[in-house]
């Protein structure tokens, strides 16, 4: 009797080698989106993480608190995205935003004699101050696309310039709440929301839906690419690439200013001394979402993510019961480094796959 013929053991052929080239190809997919994945994956590990070892961060309380402290973080940060996308940096948007707050305030508070003629500007002194961030900004773009001189240099010298006008301004004094604008206390305070969600969060997404429509839909954001990814090639097709740094600059000082003031109005006074971090939280939360030091690759939707992520970090680590304020900000920093290497990661191979296909 005719004994069959051994079959093998597993798939066919044909299975595993289709298998084999899904697997590829999800491999190839994931490293060509290596930059968003990263992010991603950091903001999914720090969400799980602070829901398991702390009772309140999946209040409702607590996420309009995030709302509330980012919010100005967020507009400075879309101001800083043009300039890093520009592959350029702007240091002093900290300095800038603190004296356009104290700016506003002074201008709030006091009234001058004119040609016989008092004038208080009242709330409208909201409006000169950003004015006044917007040609800082210009100022800064001047200097760095047309004289020339590096935006590094550039804007630390504005940031003493800024901070000295705020000591200038105020006399080294905080100034009260009376000198507030109230429709600017009243926009920036946590307490206050539409459908549950902040003022202040609602116009920081405002501010970031604007930007973003800017850089994906319209023929300057395509200028910010370009001049960040290749500035020369940029040339060569006719974009004037030194305008473009210019306007960089010049938004990243308006949405500065608007940072300041929504600062000023959420502390309900105007300190010429603070918000000096905000430089560090604003590059810090672009960067963490993606958007590279030095230009050409990233976006709004990439500063979104690393917003909740540098958000969602920073307000976990104060919910840690037992953990001293002076090694939070310590480990903070440890954190960051370790979710920014785990994107330059990324970016390596999203690069080294790029390059293969």
């Amino acid at each position: 009797m005719a004994q069959g013929i051994p079959q093998p053991i597993g798939a066919p052929a044909g299975e595993r080698r289709a298998s084999g080239d899904l697997g590829n190809r999800v491999l190839r997919l994931a490293s060509r989106n290596a930059r968003l994945i990263a992010p991603l994956t950091t903001l999914i590990a720090l969400f799980v993480f602070f829901s398991l070892v702390t009772d309140v961060f999946l209040s409702t309380r607590n996420f309009q608190n995030i709302v509330s402290q980012i919010g100005p973080v967020a507009v400075a940060a879309c101001g800083i995205t043009f300039v890093l996308l520009c592959a350029e940096i702007d240091l002093s948007i900290a300095s800038v935003a603190t004296f356009t707050g104290v700016l506003s305030a002074y201008i709030f508070g006091n009234s001058w004699e004119m040609f016989g003629i008092t004038l208080n500007l009242g709330v409208w002194g909201v409006l000169v101050a950003a004015i006044v961030a917007a040609g800082i900004g210009l100022l800064n773009g001047f200097f760095v696309a047309y004289v020339g001189i590096p935006s590094f240099m550039m804007t630390l010298a504005m940031l003493t310039i800024a901070a000295g006008m705020a000591e200038y301004v105020t006399k080294g004094r905080i100034l009260p709440a009376a000198s507030v604008p109230g429709e600017l206390q009243d926009l920036a305070s946590a307490g206050n929301r539409f459908l549950g969600i902040p003022y202040i969060g609602i116009v920081a997404l405002a501010v970031l839906i604007v930007s973003d429509v800017v850089l994906s839909y319209t023929k300057f954001g395509r200028y910010v690419y370009m001049t960040g990814g290749n500035r020369e090639a940029a040339e060569m097709s006719g974009v004037n690439t030194r305008r473009v740094v210019m306007l960089s600059l010049m938004v990243a000082g308006f949405t500065a200013g608007l940072a300041g003031m929504l600062f000023t109005g959420r502390l309900h006074n105007a300190n010429p001394a603070g918000g000096t971090e905000l430089l560090i939280q604003t590059i810090a939360a672009v960067v963490l979402g993606g958007t590279s030091l030095f230009g050409g690759e990233g976006g709004i939707k990439n500063t979104f993510i690393g917003l909740l992520i540098f958000g969602i970090l920073s307000n976990g680590l104060n919910l840690i019961e037992g953990l001293s304020i002076h090694f939070k900000d310590a480990l903070e920093g440890i954190i960051l480094v370790g979710a920014l290497l785990l994107n330059v990661l990324a970016l390596r191979l999203e690069r080294v796959q790029t390059r293969a296909d």
